[in-house]
């Protein structure tokens, strides 16, 4: 084995160690949130659960907070994001955009509900979680203006509704909080969950010749 080879083995090696370490300490986190809370759970408590150093945790994650924000992100696969994204960039419709909108919110609720059930708590993460969260909604909002304004452009937002009124509802109607009042507080399925979004969403944003 070359030199050079040993030095690409080495590697490959290492960076699998470190996405097993990885996966462990998000594991761990993941346990410890549930059952302590957010606030209540030290990085020496995290490093000790994963069988790991305080430093691998900082070196990983930065701090408490990334852990965090890895877990969540983890909840949906890139992959099917970036999919979902694509599609609704292809699709021609109205009612086919928003359509699309409802399933891709269901499937990033749902990833969280299965992998990070505790999100649904908000109250054991505390206000750092709220921070966070309330950064994720700006994102979102902002995120969402291409979607608003590329209906505007081609004529498919309903008459009367403005700009600022479409990005609102759409914002408002796919929030985590209205998923939670409905399939986790009143049981709803997500299948009854979508179907609704989709269409309260073509009803108050799409013009009567997309519906």
């Amino acid at each position: 084995m070359s030199s050079q080879e040993k030095r690409s083995y080495k590697s490959s090696v290492r960076d699998e160690q470190a996405a097993l370490t990885k996966s462990r300490i998000l594991t761990s986190a993941k346990n410890l949130f549930q059952s302590k809370g957010f606030e209540g759970v030290t990085i020496g408590e995290l490093a000790q659960s994963a069988e790991v150093s305080s430093p691998t945790v900082y070196s990983l994650f930065k701090s408490k907070r990334g852990v965090l924000l890895a877990l969540m992100d983890e909840a949906l696969s890139p992959t099917v994001f970036e999919a979902l994204v694509k599609e609704v960039q292809q699709e021609k419709t109205a009612a086919g955009r928003l359509r699309i909108a409802a399933k891709m919110t269901r499937l990033i609720y749902d990833a969280e509900q299965k992998q990070l059930g505790f999100l649904t708590g908000a109250s054991v993460l505390g206000p750092e979680f709220q921070k966070i969260e309330n950064e994720q909604e700006e994102r979102r909002y902002r995120r969402q203006e291409e979607t608003v304004n590329t209906m505007v452009q081609e004529g498919l937002l309903a008459e009367g509704v403005t700009v600022l009124q479409a990005r609102d509802i759409l914002w408002a109607f796919t929030g985590r909080n209205m998923y939670r009042l409905f399939v986790v507080v009143r049981g709803w399925s997500s299948d009854k969950y979508e179907t609704w979004l989709a269409e309260i969403l073509i009803k108050l944003l799409a013009s009567e010749k997309q519906k």
